[in-house]
């Protein structure tokens, strides 16, 4: 078998084509940058990352001791006209699940291989492994620093607080995956923040060298995070892909139009050259819509943007409700046929075996609910899926968007359950596009009575924990310093077994109180809430 060492030094030996820039060392152009990783099945993982120069048979080298990686898998390398990167997709098949994997990718540099070290990655855990564990959540995440937010900006950062994405990276340990349903990066927001004074200006023609600047640094700064943890992520209407339509210099009185954005910036170009989601595996398409199952839930991703099937137009298509400044909208998608995704998405349900993965778990960028702005709250995903989620009984539907934090009761066509989280009939309603938009936070416009907890005074993410098949928590993080603002617990009577082997959880039949005390306690139920104190004592 080929050891580890062999590997590296068989990569190190290749040519490698560089690009001397005077008074700086030279850039190798097909050295890995940006590793990412994303589950393909239980037993599969798709490993990316970009390079300067396209490789013609992308590698990854693997195996469960990290001296001994002698398994590999190859892929292919894609990129699009105005991109200044190739983006590199190898998936790996054939895995054991809830496993640690070494890897690492072709042409890493080797300088000392004996000191190198190679990344990993944890396989997701078979349906039916009741084994408590914890999943990150970020939506409306973007640069922030030098490059990004600014901070005198109304996001109320300061020197000392830390970033969503340095949050992320020290407390990574503690969650299984960073599940990001929708804008990635921010980067369309080129031209509005050099007319903000946030970077200095260029000439619009040489718009794309800021756009990727703006990208390439956000992917920079999650390496450390996506190269050892899978990175889920979903379609949001900033990558389909120009938010520069509508903005006017006030310098120059100019207005601008998508007519300036480059190839991409338009019909989600960039998020479909960068990432490679499980929808295969699960029938979806691309990475717009897919499911897959981690332990004792299954987890799907829907596209709030575009595909809603029954006729409707999505916000981000041409004549879609995003084109309150250009007719013809984001001028993206749709991507399937006609009601493919709807149709998909019943057929995915349906498909569940809730004695397996109790919990079905939804996300889209896009809430249904909540005291928005504007056009926050999308009236057309309400529509077109709510009656999915009540007919199959789906428990949580997370979304952002909208850039504050409200944790909504469980909802039932506009109405708050009156079981509220003890067993609701209806689905949990979590928005939290609070992790980091880079012009600030956004206002709160309205005051609907199913809102149980609503803030815009600081970043933050959700940390979901699923305990057992009947509980589940969620709390908002703050990204500045890792307190938890908010937290409530979820009881849910699913109906599942549980084997002393993977879980020691009891299997409660009633619920454990919210932070506001809403659900009542019985005897039966005392024990987990010890448990779960200590739990939430110890996790951060």
């Amino acid at each position: 078998m080929r050891s580890l060492v062999l590997a590296v030094l068989a990569l190190a030996s290749s040519a490698l084509a560089q690009i001397n820039v005077p008074g700086q060392v030279p850039i190798n152009l097909v050295e890995p940058l940006q590793h990412r990783l994303a589950y393909a099945g239980t037993t599969g993982m798709t490993v990316s990352w970009n390079s300067y120069e396209q490789i013609n048979e992308p590698t990854v080298y693997y195996g469960t001791n990290s001296w001994d990686l002698s398994s590999y898998a190859t892929g292919t390398s894609v990129t699009y006209a105005t991109s200044l990167t190739w983006s590199n997709h190898v998936k790996i098949t054939g895995l054991m699940p809830n496993t640690q994997y070494y890897y690492i990718v072709s042409n890493t540099n080797c300088y000392n291989c004996s000191e190198l070290t190679p990344y990993t990655f944890t396989t997701a855990r078979n349906a039916g492994d009741y084994t408590p564990y914890t999943v990150a959540v970020a939506v409306d995440l973007g640069v922030m620093g030098s490059t990004g937010l600014s901070t005198t900006s109304k996001g109320k950062i300061t020197a000392n607080d830390s970033t969503t994405i340095q949050s992320l990276a020290r407390y990574m340990d503690g969650f299984d995956f960073l599940w990001h349903p929708g804008d990635i990066a921010y980067a369309d927001y080129w031209l509005k923040e050099q007319i903000q004074k946030y970077l200095t200006f260029v000439p619009i023609d040489k718009g794309y060298e800021v756009y990727n600047m703006l990208l390439n640094t956000f992917y920079d700064e999650m390496q450390p995070i996506t190269a050892q943890k899978p990175y889920m992520v979903g379609p949001g209407n900033h990558e389909a892909n120009c938010d520069n339509g509508g903005t006017t210099d006030p310098t120059t009185n100019i207005s601008y139009t998508v007519n300036i954005c480059m190839e991409g910036q338009r019909n989600f170009t960039g998020y479909r050259n960068h990432f490679r989601m499980p929808s295969n595996e699960s029938g979806g398409l691309e990475s717009f819509w897919y499911s897959f199952d981690h332990g004792m839930v299954h987890f799907i991703q829907i596209d709030t943007e575009t595909d809603l099937g029954h006729g409707i137009v999505g916000p981000d298509e041409a004549y879609g409700s995003e084109g309150g400044f250009d007719t013809i909208g984001q001028d993206a998608g749709p991507f399937g046929t006609a009601n493919e995704q709807i149709n998909w998405l019943q057929q995915d349900l349906a498909s569940v075996d809730r004695s397996k993965t109790p919990w079905i778990i939804v996300s889209g960028h896009r809430p249904f609910y909540g005291a928005s702005h504007e056009n926050g709250v999308c009236d057309e995903c309400v529509t077109a899926f709510e009656p999915l989620f009540l007919k199959y009984n789906v428990d949580l539907v997370l979304a952002g968007h909208v850039h504050f934090y409200e944790r909504n009761a469980p909802i039932r066509n506009g109405t708050a359950d009156p079981n509220e989280l003890n067993n609701p009939s209806a689905p949990w309603y979590i928005m939290n596009g609070a992790a980091g938009h880079y012009d600030g936070l956004d206002p709160i416009e309205g005051n609907p009575d199913y809102i149980r907890y609503v803030q815009n005074s600081t970043y933050g993410w959700s940390k979901l924990t699923f305990h057992n098949c009947t509980h589940l928590t969620h709390q908002f993080i703050v990204s500045g310093n890792g307190s938890v603002l908010d937290t409530a617990t979820l009881y849910k009577n699913h109906t599942c077994s549980m084997s002393a082997s993977n879980s020691s959880w009891t299997n409660s039949s009633s619920p454990v109180t919210d932070h506001n005390g809403s659900a009542s306690l019985t005897a039966s139920s005392a024990l987990f809430v010890v448990v779960l104190a200590t739990v939430l004592m110890v996790a951060m």
